[in-house]
């Protein structure tokens, strides 16, 4: 078990092994995705995944970006790992300029963020992808994987090429460079037209800095309509200087650490929030709730977290309840 899913357990006791596997589906696909080489190699290859990229013809830039971003160690290591690997051209097709400026020393860290992007941990075969919708990467964010009677698309790039074997892991090719979201928390909602009072809470709180850190948080954010619904005076109270421990309060009970998507919060049933009390995540009439609150969006990805959207702002000290709530703007994902 990684980092990431000791810390899930760890939060959410409820969440079972098997909603964290990144492999967990066996069923063969139907032609779609099938393995080209089409029967199995009788020796396990020799050459590790940095090894069979250099060795193969179309992953110069790839194999330069792995170098500049100093991930050549980890992806020699034991692993094992799929990299779903753009070809030169996916990074050719990029803005001009952006490959060079990418690989420059000081843009190491955001070189980092994208590779991993690009690489899972497990070995993930061509018939074990075609069932998910997702999977974990490396970079901590989710992938989207999409299966049509085209073909298979991972964040909206297109799989070229399947099961190529290395000694520690697998490759799978694809026709477009895949980029994480790379806003933190705080400046996502800021850049969210429904989260202005949010923000402004954040601020007055002094939490902004600590929710721009590394975290990773998840964030249960209620709209600007469900501070609206609050009694008259209470944002314009809870702005003021003398209640920002109380702000403060009430925001960290919004706030869960580490990085949990919608799935996995519900499986858990409840969380242990940054403020110490815990939320319950139910569905009920078909609805996902967070204490008395719906959930109308979620999965919102940050680089450092994810953000679900309420309907209404959670209190402390009425841990069963919402201190107001509008009708949902938007359909529960669930």
């Amino acid at each position: 078990m990684n980092g990431l899913q000791t810390n899930l357990t760890k939060w959410f006791p409820g969440l079972c092994a098997t909603a964290l596997a990144l492999t967990l589906p066996m069923a063969a696909p139907s032609g779609a995705f099938a393995d080209h080489h089409g029967t199995k190699d009788a020796e396990k290859p020799k050459a590790d995944i940095v090894e069979t990229a250099v060795a193969a013809d179309g992953f110069n830039t790839l194999v330069a970006a792995v170098q500049a971003a100093g991930l050549v160690d980890a992806l020699k290591g034991e692993g094992p790992f799929t990299v779903f690997a753009p070809t030169d051209e996916a990074f050719a097709a990029l803005p001009e300029g952006t490959v060079e400026t990418l690989l420059k020393p000081e843009n190491k860290e955001l070189l980092v963020s994208i590779l991993t992007y690009h690489v899972v941990s497990g070995k993930v075969k061509a018939k074990n992808v075609v069932e998910l919708d997702h999977a974990e990467t490396l970079n901590g964010q989710r992938v989207d994987i999409e299966v049509t009677d085209a073909g298979v698309k991972v964040d909206g790039a297109n799989v070229v090429a399947t099961d190529i074997k290395a000694s520690n892991g697998i490759i799978h090719v694809i026709d477009a460079v895949i980029l994480p979201e790379s806003k933190d928390l705080v400046d996502l909602a800021m850049a969210h037209e429904d989260f202005n009072t949010l923000g402004a809470a954040v601020g007055a709180a002094g939490l902004a800095e600590a929710l721009r850190g590394e975290g990773p948080f998840t964030i249960f954010a209620p709209t600007d309509a469900a501070f609206a619904a609050l009694p008259d005076g209470t944002v314009e109270g809870l702005l003021e200087p003398g209640a920002k421990d109380q702000l403060a309060g009430i925001l960290k009970y919004h706030v869960v650490p580490g990085r949990i998507y919608s799935d996995q919060a519900l499986k858990a049933g409840s969380a242990t929030t940054l403020e110490g009390g815990d939320l319950k995540i139910v569905v009920k009439d078909g609805v996902a709730m967070v204490n008395g609150a719906k959930i109308v969006q979620t999965d919102i990805e940050a680089a450092n977290g994810v953000i679900h959207v309420i309907d209404g702002v959670l209190l402390p000290s009425a841990k069963d309840e919402v201190a107001a709530s509008k009708p949902a703007s938007k359909p529960s994902a669930y």
